[in-house]
């Protein structure tokens, strides 16, 4: 996504001694700069670090910061896609609307970060649908495409996606060379 900046990019594979980073912030900011201000300080460069999650409306905007959790601290994709339909059961899909969130941060070593976010509205299924993807995919309709996050292609859920709309807006922070 961000290709043809110029910039060269390092995995956080690539520094080992960096130990996990308890996510426990109370937004997808706070879970962000959190992780770009632990692996900014390990390192000394510049950090791309992000969070994202779903919000769904019907549930007040959960499981949001704790998507990946949703069902227990162990749970995986299927065991978290199980709890998100018991607690949709009986909501009509009018009141299904849901919204995928990402918020990227770039943060140097001198603590003066920039926040890019990016958001995917639709809503959710009442059982999953495609094969694609992963975690919330199967259940995350798009009206406008006329289908589930996990019946696209992944070329068009990298160009369209909340993660695809957050990182336009690095990429142009970039091309505008501020």
């Amino acid at each position: 996504m961000l290709a043809n900046l110029g910039i060269s990019l390092s995995s956080l594979n690539d520094y080992p001694e960096i130990s996990e980073i308890v996510e426990d912030g109370k937004s997808f900011l706070e879970n962000a700069l959190k992780k770009g201000r632990a692996v900014a300080e390990a390192t000394g460069k510049i950090v791309l670090a992000d969070d994202s999650g779903l919000e769904v409306d019907a549930l007040g905007g959960a499981p949001g910061i704790h998507s990946a959790r949703f069902a227990g601290n162990d749970a995986d994709d299927l065991q978290n896609n199980r709890k998100l339909l018991h607690d949709l059961k009986g909501v009509p899909a009018a009141n299904r609307g849901a919204a995928f969130r990402c918020v990227l941060v770039l943060y140097p070593p001198d603590g003066r970060y920039e926040a890019f976010e990016g958001c995917w509205e639709g809503r959710i299924v009442e059982e999953p649908v495609g094969k694609g993807g992963f975690g919330y995919d199967p259940l995350f309709f798009l009206p406008g495409e006329g289908m589930t996050v996990a019946q696209l292609t992944p070329e068009i859920k990298n160009r369209i996606s909340h993660r695809a709309k957050a990182f336009a807006k690095l990429k142009e922070r970039f091309q505008n060379g501020s």
